[in-house]
């Protein structure tokens, strides 16, 4: 049974695919109306969500499917203990395809080895978090028209954000990039990732804790927030949260199509004066994410059902 855990689960050609596809539920919404009619998918959030878990309902409401879901982790049996593997036996039972957030990295990986239905990981710790990274793949795409030759800066908690692990492994096999890493000290990029990602394939990347000196050279800049959720410590959270706060100001020696990209939600990273900036690509992420998302369930669905 064929589910995504890690973007890497998905070839390049298979992520053309989907973006293709997406493109053509943008065109002709009409056409995918009642794809899945009849089909249920079940939303296992067990951390909170707004976006992703939205996303993944708007999705299969617009394919005229149905939506099961769990109101919260604490209403849950995993609240008496049950296990992520006996949860999704369970689950498997009532809908046709899951998708699952969990605090835990791996978590979503153990589901997919229990579940008899796909498994869409909506983020698993820090670990990744792949249909974010189909969101921003298709809004790079609409926005500078391929992967090739850019300079993508990423900046803020590059230690434990999800979203920024899956697009460095994504953008990764494209020809050309480089990337430019913007952080404190404490949420540099774990070394695993600079070891077995840009070093083994010999991608040009260099860290920095200036943003400023980087902006200019940059083609994309992806904000993420410092996470209050994967600190231990509230002194270190409090000392970090505002290091990075983008203004008008700072984009004043950036490039004039700069893309400005977020995974939100946001706090401070990024000024509400920025909203009306042509640069500014957050919001055009969620919508791009829904018809990523769209795509995927359509695929994964599809897939198993060749399988019987």
């Amino acid at each position: 049974m064929r589910s995504l855990i890690d973007i890497l689960d998905l070839s390049v050609a298979e992520i053309e695919e989907l973006m293709d596809l997406a493109e053509d539920i943008i065109a002709h919404p009409d056409a995918y109306a009642h794809r899945l009619a009849g089909k249920k998918l079940a939303t296992l959030f067990f951390e909170p969500s707004t976006r992703t878990r939205m996303s993944f309902e708007a999705a299969m409401y617009e394919l005229g499917g149905n939506v099961i879901s769990m109101s919260s982790a604490a209403s849950s049996s995993a609240s008496k203990g049950e296990s992520v593997a006996d949860t999704v036996k369970t689950v498997s039972c009532y809908a046709d395809i899951i998708a699952m957030r969990h605090p835990k990295e791996g978590a979503a990986l153990v589901a997919s080895k229990n579940a008899s239905v796909p498994v869409i990981n909506a983020g698993d710790g820090g670990h990744c978090h792949p249909t974010q990274t189909l969101a921003d793949l298709l809004t790079i795409k609409r926005e500078k028209g391929g992967f090739s030759n850019l300079t993508v800066g990423l900046c803020g908690d590059l230690k434990f954000g999800r979203t920024v692990h899956s697009l460095i492994q994504a953008l990764a096999r494209y020809e050309g990039v480089r990337f430019v890493l913007i952080s404190p000290e404490e949420l540099k990029v774990p070394s695993y990732v600079k070891r077995d990602v840009l070093a083994c394939r010999g991608i040009p990347y260099e860290q920095t804790t200036d943003l400023g000196s980087a902006l200019p050279s940059l083609d994309i800049l992806y904000m993420t927030r410092v996470q209050r959720e994967r600190f231990f410590n509230e002194e270190d959270y409090l000392r970090l949260k505002d290091r990075y706060v983008l203004t008008p100001e700072k984009l004043k020696d950036a490039k004039p199509d700069l893309s400005i990209m977020h995974p939100l939600p946001r706090v401070n990273e990024i000024s509400v004066a920025i909203d009306e900036d042509k640069r500014a690509c957050y919001f055009k992420q969620v919508k791009y994410g829904k018809y990523m998302r769209m795509a995927l369930i359509l695929k994964l669905l599809k897939e198993a059902e060749d399988v019987h």
